[in-house]
């Protein structure tokens, strides 16, 4: 069926001389990162830091395409705004979603539209600026997007550019906008915008610079009608919790049904794709409020288990006080995804953010509801407990920098790191960002303004995933990657013992003083390649000058 969806979209091109609607994403995130998705975080790293051949086969691998320059998944974000064009009265022969390297396949006179889902177009997101300001450079993810904008089909024909996705509101002043030579950005949810903007009537029209779109409500999320990277199913919108400093805990939280779910399980499996639930918090769903609805969640994962097809269920994110208010759910879903033993468990991404209960009730007050946040402390420390019992790994962020954050706040944050030790987890430190509730009031956080406190807690948080990096690699990459284990051990087993010395030396010979061990760096004195990212350029480097 695809190849002869392809051939006839090929001829249609020759014809025509292209597609009115042509969606993208930038490369980076046309991958599925060798089977393990927390490597996307690798996107945010500085271009130049390893070869671009090895990062792109190693780390960020392609994603298949057809040849008339179509792709066989994309992210979710970017099929759901399909489905809205093809819900809205466009055919198959006048959209396509295309690999960002082959728009020259899908780009032509003919072409009216470009939108492209982006995370991170100027490189500063929280993860993206945390690895940035430490090592220099440009992200992969930036430069990516850049190269779409001058890529030869699009300068040459000059389609309008319409820009959307979670980092579309770095897009919003005008200046860079414009200096980019992008028309539109959307920011919020699509689908509506869509159905406003882009019907057959305004093709030829301007388009408004900036669009804020609407929310857009269960019944009228489109259904999926292509795969998408590792079998991305969104299960429920928005969040709710209110936390200042995040775009998706403003919008307000709505379940899709099971049927609709379902159904994009379908089409998923149709492109080889087993289901990975999305959620801001998978366990919440259907919750009345804050308070679990654990039939509802049970009922969601029974369900999509049992689906004819599907043999493995992966999640994305859920909250920890969620974790802490249904202890018991954990067990259930454990034995109905029939997570064994310690080597055989489940991820997710949540957040920790602060150990200080002065910050959660002043920034993020709902992210410990139904907790108080004096209780913050404690929950997260139980969640941790409790996910290790029921072999649950979690993938935590913390913030470093957040507004009338002082040393004491630090330290309590610091004291919890080391309570977390005994549990299998990664810990990804990442410095505040001027986002969301925050946009506006506050300056971002820099690393020339990190103090030694601060500093000590982001190598706390570096020794802690050192230490877990042996069962990770052995459990996950050997186990369950078996494709390519043995390349991906040799990489980090080298930075591994890399990191360590590094941490050890920060620690001991500049007494936690990061400012001072960087200028040493980028001045020559120390050489600090190893941690966390550019021992691979070292180790791969001279592997591939000798092929």
């Amino acid at each position: 069926m695809l190849g002869a969806e392809a051939r006839g979209r090929d001829k249609l091109k020759k014809t025509n001389n292209g597609f009115k609607i042509v969606l993208t994403a930038d490369r980076t995130l046309m991958s599925e990162y060798n089977g393990a998705i927390f490597l996307g975080f690798s996107a945010c790293i500085p271009r130049g830091i390893i070869p671009d051949k090895l990062y792109f086969s190693l780390f960020c691998p392609s994603i298949p395409v057809n040849k008339d320059g179509s792709v066989k998944y994309a992210p979710c974000g970017t099929r759901k705004i399909e489905a809205a064009f093809l819900n809205n009265g466009f055919t198959r022969n006048e959209v396509v979603v295309a690999h960002p390297e082959h728009l020259d396949k899908v780009i032509g006179p003919n072409p009216k539209i470009l939108c492209i889902t982006e995370n991170d177009p100027l490189g500063i997101g929280p993860a993206t600026s945390t690895f940035t300001q430490l090592f220099g450079g440009e992200a992969y993810m930036t430069t990516k997007f850049k190269e779409i904008l001058n890529h030869p089909a699009v300068q040459k024909y000059k389609p309008k550019i319409i820009v959307g996705g979670a980092g579309a509101w770095q897009l919003e002043d005008a200046k860079v906008r414009r200096a980019l030579g992008i028309d539109c950005v959307i920011i919020g949810e699509g689908e509506n915008a869509v159905y406003s903007l882009l019907n057959k009537n305004v093709l030829d029209a301007a388009l408004p610079e900036v669009v804020y779109g609407p929310i857009v409500e269960e019944p009228d999320i489109p259904t999926i009608q292509g795969g998408t990277v590792s079998g991305i199913i969104e299960i429920a919108r928005g969040c709710g919790r209110g936390c200042a400093f995040c775009q998706p805990t403003l919008q307000r939280y709505r379940c899709l049904s099971i049927e609709s779910i379902l159904k994009e399980v379908d089409v998923n499996l149709k492109f080889g794709r087993g289901p990975l639930l999305h959620a801001e918090d998978v366990l919440r769903y259907k919750a009345n409020g804050f308070e679990i609805n654990k039939p509802a969640v049970k009922e969601l994962f029974e369900r999509v288990y049992r689906h004819p097809g599907v043999k493995s269920i992966g999640i994305s994110h859920f909250a920890l006080s969620s974790v802490v208010s249904a202890p018991d759910l954990l067990k259930d879903l454990s034995a109905i995804l029939q997570v064994g033993d310690e080597s055989d468990w489940i991820s997710g991404q949540c957040g920790i953010e602060t150990g200080s209960p002065k910050l959660i009730r002043t920034l993020m007050a709902g992210k410990a509801k139904p907790f108080t946040p004096e209780e913050w402390p404690k929950v997260v420390e139980d969640a941790f407990h409790i996910l290790k019992e029921n072999n649950w790994v979690p993938v935590a962020t913390l913030i470093i920098g957040l507004p009338g954050e002082e040393e004491d706040d630090v330290q309590l944050t610091i004291d919890l790191v080391n309570r977390l030790k005994g549990c299998k987890s990664l810990l990804v430190p990442l410095f505040m960002v001027e986002e969301g509730g925050l946009k506006g009031k506050v300056s971002s956080f820099t690393i020339d303004k990190i103090t030694r406190k601060q500093s000590e807690l982001f190598l706390e948080c570096w020794e802690h995933n050192l230490y877990w990096s042996d069962s990770f690699l052995k459990e996950y990459f050997l186990t369950k990657r078996r494709g390519i284990g043995n390349g991906v051990k040799l990489v980090f087993s080298y930075g591994i013992k890399q990191g360590k010395k590094l941490i050890h030396t920060c620690k001991e010979d500049y007494e936690c003083d990061m400012q001072a061990m960087i200028k040493d760096a980028r001045e020559g004195k120390i050489n600090v390649a190893p941690l966390p990212v550019r021992f691979i350029y070292r180790l791969l480097k001279s592997k591939n000058d000798g092929d």
